[in-house]
């Protein structure tokens, strides 16, 4: 292998190697264990490649002890810090998920159901429908749930205030 850094590798290829997705595998469950260790949680992390992203999933065979963990903005904020961790270890940008106690899988479903709350406006005669702000990855599950109910759905916004509108096809 050459001298670049797996960086360089990346603004090279742009999209990151199976082992540069392991690697940030392995270093995003090392903080998340240190995390786990620190607030005195248990849990057993899982770690996967899919979609040019890594993911680590947190299990607890007693999910009361990652409830709290599990809330939305918490997983998000947990995720965001374990990516800068990766960051600071491996020298290049990540798109890690993180899923605790199933957080993902709820979120998922609570982004299908305000789609279909959405959809159903629209069928009663609106215009189009604007769901509140989320996250990139967020509104990419909103984007992919819109289109196979048949209608068309863009980003609007910066930032923050970056949220999906859903319109008819």
């Amino acid at each position: 292998m050459s001298d670049t850094t797996h960086a360089e590798e990346r603004v090279l290829d742009d999209a990151p190697t199976l082992s540069q997705l392991e690697e940030e595998g392995e270093v995003a469950a090392d903080y998340i264990e240190e995390f786990l260790d620190i607030c005195d949680f248990d849990g057993d992390l899982d770690i996967d490649a899919r979609n040019g992203r890594a993911y680590v999933g947190v299990t607890a065979t007693d999910n009361s002890s990652l409830r709290v963990l599990a809330k939305t903005d918490v997983v998000n904020a947990l995720q965001e810090l374990t990516r800068l961790a990766v960051q600071s270890k491996t020298g290049a940008f990540s798109r890690l998920i993180l899923d605790i106690g199933g957080s993902r899988e709820a979120r998922q479903q609570e982004l299908t159901e305000l789609v279909e709350r959405a959809i159903e406006q629209i069928e009663a005669g609106a215009q189009s429908a604007a769901l509140p702000p989320m996250s990139s990855y967020e509104r990419k599950l909103v984007h992919d749930v819109v289109s196979e109910r048949g209608f068309v759905s863009e980003s609007e916004g910066e930032g923050r205030d970056r949220h999906t509108v859903i319109t008819r096809s």
